[in-house]
């Protein structure tokens, strides 16, 4: 793994100024459009970082999305700055971040799609990288790697992911984070928007409902797509008991898709080992005693 330290001086050069380019039409051509959703409400402190981080990509075929709440603090202010980078802004009051994001969802074009909240931050190439490999290989789902960092943009853990399993994502939780996640629109025109129901889990909902489907293709693209921040305001912070009863919620609700229910905790445990066993078989023991120090 690369130092925490470099990793923190590289995000905080890349979150730090402006530094778009203009592409031409064959550039352009040569990605599949990339559509990026922000969600938004009186997260001033941090919104500037969010969109900086998705316009210093430089991904030559990107529509940039931010749908606000109707913020009282400085966020309008922010967000008109970047205006002329932005495919499309309002600042409205609405029923939410989930809601946002679906009034969001009527207006892509993208054939892919991603959201980043807006206290939240992708890293460096991740555009380019996830475009790639969507172009190198026929799927419908791509995530990455993520890291947690502080308010002042300091990366203080990797958080690695696995290959996939729908069985470890209804029995053991989140498989996939958002803020590494890029999808297909089709998605949501075969399996519906988010569901405004959830306040928290909402990601965990769509991603284990997307993928129940045979049809639904999943890949994991080696590398960091993003980074969650960690603060007193976050919703991890502000309503984590809503959020365990939700996936608690939703685990009911999916439970059936795994046959024979009475093998959930001898399935729930070969979930563990096959983490191990997945970090194991790349030679990542760095990785696997940071986990199992935590």
């Amino acid at each position: 793994m690369k130092p925490l330290q470099e990793s923190t001086t590289e995000l905080r050069d890349f979150i730090a100024a402006l530094k778009v380019k203009t592409f031409s039409a064959e550039e352009t051509a040569r990605f599949p459009k990339l559509t990026i959703i922000t969600p938004s409400y009186n997260q001033a402190d941090f919104l500037e970082r969010t969109i900086l981080s998705v316009l210093n990509q430089n991904y030559p075929n990107l529509e940039y999305i931010i749908i606000d709440g109707g913020s009282t603090d400085k966020s309008v202010e922010v967000i008109k700055k970047y205006e002329s980078y932005l495919t499309y802004w309002v600042s409205e009051k609405d029923r939410g971040q989930v809601h946002a994001i679906n009034k969001a969802l009527e207006r892509a074009t993208g054939e892919w799609i991603s959201f980043q909240n807006s206290d939240d931050v992708y890293f460096a190439g991740t555009f380019e990288r996830f475009g790639k490999a969507a172009l190198e290989q026929s799927t419908d789902i791509l995530y990455g790697d993520l890291f947690m960092i502080t308010t002042d943009d300091e990366v203080t853990e990797i958080l690695k992911t696995t290959s996939y399993s729908l069985t470890c994502q209804i029995l053991e939780g989140m498989q996939i984070h958002n803020q590494s996640l890029f999808f297909k629109k089709s998605l949501v025109e075969k399996f519906g928007k988010f569901d405004e129901s959830y306040r928290f889990a909402f990601d965990y909902e769509f991603i284990t409902r997307y993928t129940m489907h045979d049809s639904t293709r999943i890949r994991k693209v080696e590398g960091l797509g993003g980074a969650l921040r960690v603060h007193a305001d976050a919703k991890s912070s502000t309503i984590a008991s809503v959020g365990s009863e939700e996936h608690l919620r939703i685990q009911k609700l999916y439970n059936s898709a795994l046959t024979f229910p009475a093998l959930n905790k001898i399935r729930y445990l070969w979930c563990k080992v096959r983490k191990i066993a997945y970090f194991t078989f790349r030679f990542d023991f760095k990785y696997i005693r940071f986990r199992l120090s935590r």
